[in-house]
């Protein structure tokens, strides 16, 4: 099983990452491997809506992403990870995301879909600073339509309210083993193909 982690959160050993550090140790210890990804690393431009995509299937702009559309294209299993910034994912998440637009052309202008999209799952990771009721509501969104686009079927979540300083989430036992947890359904949905 092909999984990968992509880390949208620019603090180093921040919340998310603590989370996906958390998730990826469970996974190993089921006896499988992820890719990491730190999106904040790489150099992904933001779309620029020429239209390429539209008739081609794939992005004009050459940068990080054309690696990642690779992987993508490999992937079995997705984590995407991102701190609530305003109310959504982060900058560079959301590059990440606009940049699947060309998938998304692939699946819905040019027919090109997956015969195994509905063996690809996809799960969201998110920490926010606020406890607002709607925090994660535009980020679920987001995400899911991602997901679609990539051809992968929303899988679950782990979201966490109100936990803002650097590396506060290691405080909450619950979250960090529900985030153990997270790691180990990953690998549990690989046994039930």
């Amino acid at each position: 099983m092909n999984i990968l982690l992509c880390n949208g959160s620019p603090r180093k050993n921040g919340n998310t990452d603590i989370l996906l550090t958390r998730i990826e140790t469970s996974i190993r210890q089921a006896g499988y491997t992820a890719e990491r990804i730190n999106l904040t690393a790489l150099n992904i431009h933001p779309c620029t809506g020429c239209g390429h995509c539209e008739t081609r299937g794939s992005c004009i702009i050459q940068d990080d992403m054309t690696l990642l559309y690779e992987k993508i294209d490999k992937a079995n299993r997705i984590v995407i990870g991102s701190p609530i910034y305003f109310y959504s994912v982060t900058a560079q998440t959301k590059a990440f995301i606009d940049r699947c637009q060309a998938l998304w052309c692939r699946k819905y202008l040019l027919g090109e879909t997956r015969p195994d999209r509905d063996n690809r799952l996809g799960y969201l990771v998110s920490v926010a600073a606020t406890a607002g009721g709607k925090i994660f509501d535009g980020t679920r969104l987001t995400i899911r339509y991602a997901f679609d686009a990539m051809e992968f079927t929303f899988g679950g979540e782990l979201v966490v309210r109100g936990v803002d300083l650097k590396g506060a989430v290691t405080e909450r036992t619950e979250t960090m083993e529900e985030a153990l947890q997270l790691g180990l359904a990953i690998c549990r949905s690989d046994r039930k193909q």
